[in-house]
């Protein structure tokens, strides 16, 4: 008998119309990746299935933030210092963006632990800390999801798996000192930020990693955290910045090489029974349109990998499966 190839569920997605907001002409962060991804992943032959957040209660917000500096973004009043250090004005549409983007992250979040995977189609903003956003990052949808989600006794240990060229350190900062939401980050050495924040498990690369030096690390790094502390759930920020195209970037990743990562990643969950919720995190370049056919490729590549391990555990139990039980 031959296998047949796999033909992937539709891609549970969370996506909303306000993760697109207007920045001045000519800025740098790819805003428009975000509605883009849909575009890329249709012309990848991708279905999805699409969700609405719920934008995220703004005491959610306080509960990691400092409730002055909430208060100052929800007002579209951030001073100016502030907003140098974001990279981007915080206007009102920019406020209601960060609602819904932590919104999504949560409602992924929810969804894969009902169901076993789910994205959101924007987030992944670790930059920003306890006192302020930095790094195009205004609120940290991780870590207001993550807060939450304990918060409410979802889950008993969240592990943050942070992907992204840049490190992690506002994530760090919010959960230094918490055994119940750890944070994994394995990033750049010599990138932003110039002062690191320290994980519960950092990793810094030199510059120039390839695919291979790249995925042997995250192959001995990620199975002993997920062994060794057994979160319930894994937010991973699936940045592809670390791409050796990226403009922010100093690492080499191939399309490929992201694309592993991305199913490594969901294997390794998956294999555990742990739920994967992925958010997109950095990815920077003048073709905003090719940055989201990387995040597209990733997406695909993970939900792919997941709906073949599911596969594969049914087919042990039962001994046959029609399709993937994600």
């Amino acid at each position: 008998m031959v296998d047949q190839p796999l033909t992937l569920p539709p891609l549970p997605l969370f996506h909303h119309t306000d993760y697109v907001a207007p920045l001045p002409a000519g800025h740098s962060f790819p805003m428009s990746k975000y509605a883009l991804l849909l575009t890329a992943l249709a012309d990848a032959g991708q279905a999805v299935s699409m969700f609405t957040p719920q934008p995220m209660p703004p005491a959610w917000l306080d509960a990691v933030h400092y409730p002055t500096y909430v208060a100052a973004v929800l007002a579209a009043a951030v001073p100016a210092a502030l907003e140098r250090r974001i990279g981007f004005p915080v206007t009102p549409d920019v406020a209601r963006r960060t609602l819904a983007v932590a919104g999504g992250t949560y409602g992924a979040a929810r969804h894969a632990l009902q169901h076993g995977w789910a994205a959101n189609g924007a987030g992944g903003s670790h930059h920003a800390g306890p006192d302020g956003g930095a790094g195009y990052c205004v609120t940290n949808d991780l870590a207001i999801a993550a807060n939450r989600l304990r918060g409410e006794g979802a889950v008993r240990r969240i592990l943050i798996v942070d992907l992204d060229v840049h490190q992690g350190d506002g994530t760090a900062l919010i959960f230094a000192g918490r055994d119940d939401v750890l944070t994994f980050s394995v990033h750049a050495q010599r990138n932003f930020p110039v002062r690191k924040a320290r994980s519960f498990r950092d990793v810094a690369l030199p510059d120039g990693v390839d695919d291979a030096g790249y995925l042997d690390v995250l192959g001995a790094e990620l199975p002993a955290l997920l062994d060794d502390h057994a979160p319930d759930l894994v937010l991973f920020q699936a940045g592809v910045d670390p791409h050796g195209d990226d403009r922010l970037g100093r690492l080499a990743l191939s399309d490929d090489g992201l694309m592993a990562r991305d199913a490594m990643v969901a294997r390794a969950c998956r294999s555990r029974g742990i739920a994967l919720a992925v958010t997109l995190g950095g990815g920077y370049g003048a073709d905003t349109l090719a940055i989201a056919r990387r995040h597209a490729r990733g997406l695909i590549a993970g939900w792919r990998a997941a709906c073949a391990q599911a596969l594969g555990d049914c087919a042990q139990a039962r001994g046959d499966c029609a399709r993937p039980g994600v």
